[in-house]
């Protein structure tokens, strides 16, 4: 139980902010508003706006929402000043708060952050994660400044990346984590607010230990199988579910069709094997290929897989342009008979995959 229930603030837009909300709102603490940005589209006839995730938890909690283009406008500022708020709290909202809108609380504001700060600082701290090589990622609780991402560390948790987890899988992870840290920086501030604590809140992050985590783009998806293995899995795992690992698969006569990867797995092998074999990277092949290059792995009796640089990216679950996500055999069964099948070959090098070489992964706290 806190020491005073607070007057609170939620502002955010996507799902990995729920979890931290729901629990908010069942709290001693008081929700005055939940400012979350506004559904995406037109209304038609037959489709409203999108909402988000936070706008259709708060409707079911039966919370007041509020949904400005901007948050740090006068009206904006106007509005937060009259409810006279002690703490707003961030999460996965989409806007930076501005001073005047942070001043409007008299605690100022905290901010629940999928990464271990400093690492990871921007918009994408979970895919970076994985993209990084990162052994572990976790979440931040800050106390925040105008800076983005830059405010005193309240709290901090850590779990370990697993081996074929995808960001998505990971995002539901951590904002489950994110919970009970959320609470107790809530309470720390209360403790605080009320006299009862006279501690320096939170620890400062290092500069010099600082990462930029920016927002993807479409084309960091494009697979290009002249990089090392490792790399292309994270790529895959990291980009899901957007903007996902695609490539334009080319046949013998030339015809292409655009391949989504959404799940597969790496497999090491020898790539003096494979140069032997005349396998060069991108090409597809087929279960008859197993004897040859002597895969030390069992696989289903159809499988397929890309060759990479150092060894071979076995497929699970594609996608062909136009078509409904599948699984490999059935890839096997519609395109196993093709001759010569790979992937088109980017003219440039990659600039995603040339930066994931260049980070070094992040240790473990």
């Amino acid at each position: 139980m806190t020491d005073r229930a607070l007057k609170l603030v939620l502002m955010g837009t996507g799902p990995f902010a729920v979890p931290s909300f729901r629990q908010i709102a069942r709290s001693p603490h008081e929700v005055l508003a939940v400012v979350t940005k506004p559904p995406v589209g037109k209304p038609t006839r037959d489709k409203e706006p999108l909402e988000s995730p936070v706008m259709s938890w708060a409707q079911e909690a039966l919370l007041p929402i509020v949904t400005p283009a901007s948050i740090n406008d006068p009206d904006s500022i106007r509005w937060l000043g009259e409810l006279k708020a002690d703490l707003l709290i961030v999460c996965d909202y989409g806007q930076i708060l501005s001073n005047e809108a942070l001043s409007t609380a008299s605690l100022g504001g905290i901010n629940l952050h999928g990464s271990l700060l400093p690492r990871h600082r921007g918009a994408a701290p979970v895919q970076w994660s994985i993209l990084a090589g990162d052994a572990q990622a976790g979440v931040s609780v800050i106390h925040m400044t105008p800076k983005l991402d830059a405010g005193p560390v309240l709290e901090q948790r850590a779990s370990e990346i697993k081996s074929d987890e995808s960001a998505e899988e990971l995002e539901v992870r951590l904002s489950q984590l994110g919970v009970e840290p959320t609470l107790q920086a809530i309470d720390t501030l209360a403790k605080q607010s009320s006299g009862k604590s006279d501690e320096n809140l939170g620890i400062a992050q290092a500069r010099e230990l600082t990462t930029k985590a920016p927002r993807l783009k479409k084309t960091d998806g494009q697979l290009d199988f002249r990089y090392p293995l490792a790399w292309i899995d994270r790529q895959i795992r990291g980009l899901q579910p957007w903007p996902g690992a695609y490539g334009n698969l080319i046949n013998t006569q030339g015809k292409s069709v655009r391949m989504v990867i959404h799940k597969s797995h790496p497999v090491h092998v020898d790539p003096t094997r494979l140069a032997q074999l005349g396998m060069s990277p991108g090409q597809i092949v087929f279960s008859d290929a197993a004897q040859k290059i002597s895969l030390a792995i069992e696989q289903p009796k159809q499988w397929s897989a890309v060759v990479a640089t150092d060894g071979l990216l076995v497929l699970e679950t594609v996608q062909m342009a136009g078509k409904l996500p599948m699984q490999a055999s059935g890839f096997v069964s519609g395109y196993g008979k093709q001759i010569g099948l790979h992937f088109e070959t980017p003219s440039e090098p990659h600039p995603l995959l040339e930066k994931m070489m260049a980070m070094s992964p992040g240790t473990l706290i």
